[in-house]
């Protein structure tokens, strides 16, 4: 009988070990992948045109200055590819951050009437909210568009950025998390205090949900500022409205005579470091939302 313990305790702890080997494995791996592809960025970003075009090079080269010259002050870019890198990135931004603010607090604000308040067509709303989340974009795409035109909105960022208010996704995540972290007594003691339901919300609401709303920024900037489907679609006349997106496809879409690989690599680079900053800045959060909005009680 000792004998056959110590069998089964020795199975089961190389069971664990050998699973978390596989695991770890397997993260590597990937982290692996993903770094090796942001590498291979900047190492193209450092070469110049012909040199990429000989083939790959895992080396880094000189030419971080040319290229970043050709993006910036090359008269020639704005010319070729109709647009200008600097007013491509303001409106990515002016898109991103809007898109973002109604996103993540008109969701927010829809999360905590629906939590807070029971009135009878509440679950019904929930279940309607959740169907919305179900139906892809390119559904609704053809009414969007025919809408933005009878509207004369098209070279316009208001189709870009006002539909975000309507998150499902973000609604539904932020809901969920309200549910574990936001007790109903709470709030009553604050409308006790007589406090009004704006500066409850303000005051009290945002400060405990904010691990969650660090982690749904992340998501919708970056949504919003990879967003080429909407964009290519809206900004269609005004070549000064284009968004980043829109210029690496024009970049990588230009004839083989005017396309330099260089500044396109050089492109993306940049196109990518607001991503990484905005993520760097709320990072902290991510594993503190997800783990505290997964858990219920």
């Amino acid at each position: 009988m000792y004998r056959g313990e110590n069998k089964s305790l020795f199975w089961s702890k190389f069971y664990m070990t050998a699973r978390k080997v596989l695991v770890y494995t397997v993260l590597i791996l990937l982290s692996i992948l993903c770094l090796f592809t942001i590498y291979i960025l900047v190492v193209y970003s450092s070469r110049e045109h012909t040199s990429i075009q000989r083939g790959f090079n895992g080396w880094f080269e000189g030419y971080w200055g040319q290229n970043f010259s050709n993006i910036f002050f090359n008269s020639t870019f704005r010319a070729r590819y109709q647009t200008n890198f600097i007013i491509a990135m303001r409106n990515s931004f002016i898109v991103a951050l809007g898109a973002t603010f109604c996103s993540v607090y008109f969701s927010t604000l829809t999360a905590y009437g629906i939590h807070m308040y029971r009135f009878k067509l509440r679950n019904a709303a929930f279940t309607f909210i959740l169907m919305i989340m179900m139906i892809p974009t390119q559904v609704s795409t053809t009414g969007f568009l025919a809408m933005v035109y009878n509207l004369k909105w098209y070279d316009h960022f208001f189709p870009l950025i006002l539909p975000a208010v309507a998150s499902p996704v973000t609604f539904f995540y932020i809901k969920q998390y309200m549910e574990s972290v936001l007790p109903f007594e709470m709030v009553e003691a604050a409308r006790v205090d007589g406090a009004g339901e704006i500066r409850i919300f303000h005051q009290i609401v945002l400060p405990v949900l904010k691990p969650a709303l660090a982690v749904q920024i992340i998501f919708a900037f970056v949504g919003s500022w990879n967003n080429y489907f909407l964009p290519q679609l809206v900004l269609v006349r005004d070549t000064s409205k284009r968004t980043l997106p829109i210029v690496v496809a024009s970049l990588w879409s230009a004839s083989n005579g005017t396309k330099d690989y260089g500044m396109i690599y050089m492109t993306i680079f940049l196109a990518i470091v607001p991503l990484v900053v905005v993520y760097f800045a709320f990072s902290r959060f991510i594993m503190k939302g997800l783990t505290l909005g997964a858990v219920k009680g």
